[in-house]
């Protein structure tokens, strides 16, 4: 992916940004047939561990995981091996499944496809049923092919509109409480021209523009649109009739016109420095905006286009290796890594959403009368990936092997409508390369 700076990337990679891997997992491995055995070895011994090398708070406190579960009995000991985060999911990819390690950190939405090349197996006989019980619904839809867990997350994600109850309020702009009663798409679009008539340069909308959305961050951050107006980016493993449909082409229209209003965002700085007042991005800049802006600081849903305000969800994920000789050691690490303490102490250092029940209910920021409560609401109505209605929230990205070629077309299209490109048209031409693709895959049938 492309990262020009320090501020986009992470951005990006919050977002699950990694773009390039992604489109490459597309063309690897034949996949499919019958799904690999792990072996439940002796239980002891030493295993091998990859992550992802994110900021160096979410390495400290991986090392650290690593460190007290190695000291805290001699049965099992772990070597970790931190891989940069812009060359991980290409790592992956590029790595024979033979010679992957015990146990792997991988980005959400790659994990149908490493399954699909053999690559993970399903964690359900090797992890506790306590480990997997704790778990948000969320973060187990994410990580469940055919009612098996391939994965589970220490931590979540989340989407919504940042405002500056300062300027909201100095241009009489009433904003929702909460989910119940979120702005319409026509409300959003309304508040967003009277802010912009206060403002000097006409500029009242922050939609993180500045690195695109041929990108990771254009489905991530703009699906939720899709989904609100009632369409999918994929249904029952078609995209015509789903991606393309006239309410979703009209909801992208309405994006589209946004753009009038939108600064560039170029700094990084548009929200923060009081250039804007509201930013469609997630609970990742809730740090610096709450530092920013303190109580003048509102969070608030993401508009609804007639099927309820939607969200996008899902990040890092663990899962074991196929070709692991030592499942019940792995099965073992993981269980002590998805504990509270290293959960909290995670969470803590990157200030995502929690991933486990019990970490969630106490976390002082996602709590109930936190700060970023919403975050937590919406990941309490999960979706899925195939049952998005009106009495769910937040909406986990396709879970097929294909989502390479899915996000990949559908960003594209994204990004050419914002360009003004005409939404029906775009929509159209990305739903056929997407199903041409599936056609030319099988399906990408899953174990």
């Amino acid at each position: 992916m492309n990262t020009p700076s320090r501020r986009s990337r992470r951005t990006a990679c919050t977002a699950l940004a990694l773009t390039l891997p992604l489109a490459a997992l597309a063309a690897c491995g034949g996949g499919g047939g019958t799904e690999a055995s792990a072996e439940q070895g002796s239980g002891a011994g030493t295993i091998t561990v990859w992550a992802h090398q994110g900021q160096a708070s979410e390495s400290a406190a991986l090392q650290n995981a690593v460190a007290s579960f190695n000291s805290s009995q001699k049965k099992v000991q772990v070597k970790l091996t931190l891989i940069p985060d812009t060359d991980y999911t290409k790592t992956i990819t590029a790595t024979d499944a033979s010679k992957l390690p015990d146990v792997m950190e991988f980005d959400g939405p790659t994990m149908a496809n490493f399954a699909y090349n053999k690559k993970l197996v399903a964690i359900d006989d090797y992890v506790s049923v306590k480990t997997t019980a704790n778990a948000t619904d969320a973060v187990k839809a994410q990580g469940e092919i055919n009612g098996k867990h391939y994965g589970l997350g220490m931590y979540d994600s989340g989407l919504g509109i940042y405002g500056n109850k300062k300027l909201l309020d100095a241009a009489g702009v009433t904003y929702p409480a909460g989910l119940s009663d979120a702005w319409t798409a026509a409300e959003f679009t309304d508040a967003v021209k009277k802010l912009a008539a206060k403002d000097s340069d006409g500029k009242s909308l922050d939609l993180q523009e500045s690195g695109g959305y041929a990108n990771e961050w254009g489905t991530y951050g703009f699906a939720p649109i899709v989904w609100s107006a009632g369409g999918a980016l994929l249904k029952n493993g078609k995209a015509e009739g789903a991606l393309d449909t006239p309410a979703v082409a009209s909801a992208l229209e309405t994006l589209q016109g946004w753009k009038t209003y939108t600064d560039p965002n170029t700094d990084g700085n548009a929200f923060a420095n009081g250039r804007v007042a509201l930013s469609w991005v997630g609970h990742w800049m809730y740090p610096a905006y709450s530092k920013a802006l303190g109580d003048d600081l509102v969070v608030l849903p993401l508009p609804d286009f007639g099927n309820g305000p939607k969200t996008g969800q899902g990040s890092w994920q663990w899962g074991i290796s196929a070709n692991t000789k030592n499942g019940k050691a792995a099965g073992a690490f993981l269980d002590s890594l998805l504990d509270d303490t290293n959960v909290t102490a995670m969470t803590a250092a990157n200030g995502a959403p929690p991933g486990t029940r019990s970490v969630l209910a106490k976390s002082d920021l996602y709590k109930q009368g936190g700060p970023l409560q919403l975050y937590a609401d919406q990941l309490a109505k999960p979706c899925g990936d195939s049952r998005i209605d009106t009495s769910c929230v937040a909406v986990t990205r396709p879970v097929t092997a294909g989502y390479p070629a899915v996000t990949a077309k559908f960003s594209q299209a994204l990004a050419d409508v914002y360009g003004g490109a005409d939404p029906k048209t775009a929509l159209a031409k990305a739903a056929r390369a997407i199903d041409q693709d599936f056609s030319d895959n099988d399906g990408y049938k899953l174990p």
